[in-house]
């Protein structure tokens, strides 16, 4: 199973990486803004995610790590 981790505090909100998952299991957090105000991604199913890692070669802010 992959592994995706965010480094919240980096994320600005653009919500790129919520548009190329193909499993659309990134989403941006409604619960939560981290420091500069902005609502972080997050994955809400990790257990569907396939690690294609698409989300972390969209990042422009390389945000994103995916292990497999």
């Amino acid at each position: 199973m992959a592994k995706v981790t965010f480094n919240e505090e980096r994320c600005k909100g653009c919500e790129l990486c919520t548009t190329v998952c193909p499993k659309k299991i990134v989403i941006m957090a409604t619960d939560r803004l981290n420091s500069k105000g902005f609502p972080p991604a997050e994955v809400v199913e990790m257990d569907k995610c396939i690690g294609c890692a698409f989300c972390a070669t969209m990042c422009p802010d390389c945000v994103i790590t995916v292990e497999r």
